[in-house]
């Protein structure tokens, strides 16, 4: 449904990174409604199946006195567009080490739910990242400056947290 470039991503125990550039113009909220639904519905099924115990810290108790199950934080979570070279691939090098800041892994690259497996052994990553759409000049680095198209961002980092106290790392405040 969305056309996107995935260039760095991380999941951790409480909230997701995620930097993707999309390939036509674009609308943040249709992207991450459609993630969190996905994500929602996959994470709800495995939880009735696999922990259903977990289901009471997935309740959520609506004004009408009904209940539903949420996997997600209420709001539409946290976006920013990246322009410049130098400031995505210091996203990309902070996505990747937050794992090893939260003292999960030692290595970013021991972290399986991060691009950064993908980045240092191709084909090995849960998802793979689309290593050629990132501009860089014709020796390989990072370009000074992006194109920017007529209607489209040239880079969005999207947040999303779920449902547990949001992170309060950098990228995020």
């Amino acid at each position: 449904e969305h056309r996107f470039h995935v260039w760095a991503y991380v999941i951790m125990p409480e909230h997701v990174h995620l930097l993707i550039w999309p390939e036509a113009e674009y609308s943040i909220s249709a992207i991450l409604k459609t993630m969190k639904q996905s994500v929602s519905r996959k994470a709800l099924m495995f939880v009735r199946e696999q922990a259903p115990e977990f289901l009471t810290q997935m309740e959520d108790k609506q004004p009408n006195g009904q209940a539903s199950y949420r996997f997600w934080q209420r709001g539409g979570g946290y976006d920013r567009n990246l322009i410049e070279p130098k400031a995505i691939w210091q996203t990309m090098d902070y996505i990747h080490a937050n794992p090893v800041r939260r003292n999960l892994c030692q290595h970013a690259v021991d972290w399986p739910w991060s691009s950064d497996v993908e980045w240092e052994h191709p084909g090995r990553g849960l998802i793979r990242v689309d290593r050629d759409s990132i501009p860089r000049t014709e020796a390989g680095e990072a370009i000074a400056c992006l194109p920017k198209a007529a209607s489209m961002a040239p880079k969005t980092v999207l947040y999303l947290a779920r449902n547990r106290p949001p992170c309060r790392c950098a990228i995020c405040f």
